[in-house]
Parts: C-alpha cells; structure tokens; sequence
C-alpha cells in the first residue's frame, strides 16, 4: 500500500467518509474568473473575508510555499433519520440549520485532522510540512474537493457527492508531501432546477450564481445589520440557516445519515424556543451553545433572527 492510500485508509478510520487528493496548483483561469466576476457584481455581500486574500484563495502555495499536494477531506453530516421526536411546545419555535444540530464541526475536524497529521508524520518523516484548514482559513474549498474527486459543484453551489449527496462538511491538509493526485468525478445536476424553484429567496440564478445578499443562510449567519423589508417575512421561522436548497436536491433524496459517532448530534437544537432566545443573557448563551455553531453568532444577531421569526409566525 502506498502512502497516498495509508493516509485515505487512516482518515476514514479517524471518522472522515471520504478523502481524495489533488496538486497544489492555483484554480485554472475559468474557475478564477468564475471568483472573481462573482466578487465584482457584488454577490460575496458584506462577506469582506471573501475578497482578501484573494491570492491565497486561488493559490495553495500563497497558504505554503512548499505546498505540492492537498488533501481533502469530507464529513458526512446528514442528520440521524430516527430521531427521537421533540416535546411538542405551545411556544413558537425556530428552525436550525442541519449542521447545526452538531457539535461545532470547526473544532470536531480540527481535532481529526492532527491526528491524521500526527500519523502522517510518523510514516512520512522528517520532509512533512502541512497546513490544516478548516472553512475559515482563505482556500476555494469546493472547488479543491471536486478536483480531488470528492463529488461535483451543484446549482445549490454546494459540493454534491452522488453517494452522500449534498449535506458534506469539508477540510483539507495542504501538504509538502508530492502524493499521487485523484480523478475527479464525471456527475452534474443535469436538467435538474429543484434547488433553484425551492429557494425561498431567489438567491440561486439560472446562471449557475449564488447571491448570498438574499441567501437565508447569509442573512441570518453572516449578516449582521437588519433584514431589508422586502426579505425579512421570506425567513419565515428560520432562526439560524436554512436547508432548503439541500432537502430537495435528488441526491439528498437516499443519502445515508451521519455515520460518525464521535460526533456529538443534538435533536433537541433542531427547534429552539424563540421566546427562551429572547430571554438569554450573554452569560446563558454562553452555557447553553458554548459547542454549537450558533456560539459564533453574536446573541444581539440571534435575538434579531428570533425577533424576525415571531413577527413571521405572528404573520
């Protein structure tokens, strides 16, 4: 077994459901422009972080210099398909986000991830440099992962795997390490539109473009000002994200839930009181999500999307 295949082997044994590789060359001039041109007319939104470090997003050597091979890696985190059913509650309720319903996945996969650099260390020798990312360090991730063979971009401009389907947390290791790259897969959307009808905003075009400025998901993450009135009733009781353009994808459809058990699910986040949201103080959001992904949006955000919920359920 060659070293490529013992790091795939030990990653899937660390949790990942898959695992591909492919060369630290920069985003060929399509897909850059394809950035690019997605910056200029504005769809990044307030999204700042998207146009700095432009150079190293494109550009895997820019994030290390003696970068010849990524890997990359993909967690499977379809919800559990019985769960255990939630109290039913007099009180209006506020939808999360699937990847939410987990243990923040930055820390869980951060954690994977040294020990698997840790394994490679101990077979590769002394020659081994590597940078971990996790989403927030500034890499076109997607993009890497469909060239590695992981699955395919869709019209949702998620990475889509035809097996595990759209709901896929990703991460890479940019490495030293010259391994042998993967081919990437040959699967496309097709004629298929679900996601694009199923968008509650808008915010998907025909052209294949994501406007995260009506993106519900944007809105009530990453946005930090008041909804503008025209999009405020579409959130609907959409306290944190929004999965709409994942559950009607086909491939979603037979995909297989999460099969990691070391990754901690929590069914009672799936519906959060939105009048307990309300009450929260900073010292009880503190306590409540201090291993949630909902802990990395400020609580002032948070009552604004459960304020938003309440005026939509109140109708």
């Amino acid at each position: 077994m060659g070293l490529a295949e013992e790091i795939k082997q030990k990653a899937f044994q660390l949790g990942f459901d898959l695992a591909g590789i492919t060369d630290a060359s920069p985003l060929d001039n399509d897909q850059f422009k394809s950035l690019t041109d997605w910056l200029a007319f504005g769809c990044a939104g307030r999204m700042d972080y998207m146009r700095n470090n432009l150079d190293k997003r494109t550009n895997p050597i820019k994030l290390l210099k003696s970068a010849r091979s990524i890997i990359c890696l993909g967690l499977n985190y379809n919800p559990p398909k019985t769960q255990k059913k939630a109290t039913i509650s007099a009180d209006p309720m506020g939808t999360v986000a699937n990847y939410a319903r987990y243990e923040d996945y930055h820390l869980f996969i951060k954690q994977q991830l040294r020990k698997l650099t840790n394994f490679i260390a101990s077979i590769a020798g002394t020659g081994f440099r590597f940078k971990i990312c996790v989403d927030s360090a500034p890499l076109a991730e997607r993009t890497l992962a469909a060239r590695a063979g992981l699955g395919f971009i869709g019209k949702n401009r998620m990475l889509i795997n035809p097996q595990l389907g759209p709901q896929i947390f990703l991460a890479e290791i940019v490495t030293s390490l010259k391994l042998p790259p993967d081919e990437p897969i040959k699967a496309v959307c097709s004629n298929c539109n679900k996601c694009l009808t199923a968008c509650p905003t808008g915010a998907l075009t025909p052209d294949g473009r994501l406007d995260a400025n009506k993106c519900i998901s944007y809105l009530t993450i990453e946005y930090k000002a008041e909804f503008p009135p025209d999009l405020a009733p579409k959130i609907g009781a959409r306290l944190f994200g929004c999965d709409e353009c994942v559950l009607v994808c086909p491939f979603h459809k037979n995909a297989p839930s999460c099969q990691n058990k070391h990754f901690t699910f929590y069914p009672d986040r799936a519906k959060l009181n939105l009048h307990e949201i309300l009450a929260l103080t900073e010292e009880s959001f503190g306590a409540k999500f201090a291993d949630s992904p909902l802990k990395r949006l400020p609580l002032d955000c948070l009552k604004r999307n459960a304020k938003t919920c309440l005026a939509n359920i109140a109708g």
